[in-house]
């Protein structure tokens, strides 16, 4: 388990980046934060799928992809899109304004270890 956290932390992370720059990067052109949010963790998210099903969660067998895994992400996914989304935009209801660029990894890093145990009890299994 102590390979795959570790591999995780890395894809994670290149997720991460890519979320976080792809969402300030619409929300600094204007677009609403909701939407930001899901276009950036739908964009990192394809990222993530294939990398931990080809990297972090693989067998000796080889990688873990195919549709049915694929479902069960996109369940995960939009599960923890909508918690996300949520805390965001409540952030930049409260504080309207440049706090939200800092609110998004702030949040993304707290689902992150929740994510890994989804992935790999539920998505990857």
């Amino acid at each position: 388990m102590s390979r795959q956290f570790l591999s995780y932390l890395l894809i994670g992370g290149t997720q991460f980046l890519l979320d976080w720059a792809l969402f300030s990067l619409l929300f600094w052109l204007g677009v609403p934060v909701v939407a930001a949010n899901l276009g950036a963790r739908a964009s990192a998210a394809m990222v993530g799928f294939v990398l931990n099903g080809r990297i972090t969660f693989a067998d000796a067998e080889g990688g873990k992809l195919g549709g049915r895994r694929l479902a069960r992400f996109i369940v995960a996914w939009v599960l923890m899109t909508l918690v996300s989304t949520l805390l965001v935009q409540a952030v930049e209801w409260i504080w309207p304004g440049p706090l939200v660029y800092l609110a998004k990894p702030v949040v993304e890093a707290m689902l992150a270890l929740v994510n890994f145990f989804v992935l790999k009890w539920f998505v990857y299994r």
